[in-house]
């Protein structure tokens, strides 16, 4: 994921809080850290970068950012 250790834990710690999940944890089993769901296909190479970023699916993403 390329963040500091202590960026990692505290963004680890806001998912927790926001979501019930660990950002971490959903990154390494291909998961969005909003909804669970699965996050394996995404529209382009700019979505993709996004989930390594929020670790948000496809969906999530067009729901917060708009399509």
């Amino acid at each position: 994921m390329g963040k500091s250790i202590e960026m990692e834990n505290a963004l680890n710690n806001l998912s927790r809080a926001f979501f019930g999940r660990s950002r971490k944890e959903c990154f390494e089993n291909s998961a969005c850290v909003m909804c669970g769901g699965p996050a394996i296909e995404f529209r382009n190479e700019l979505s993709k970068k996004e989930y390594t970023i929020s670790c948000m699916c496809q969906t999530c993403q067009d729901d917060l950012f708009g399509k």
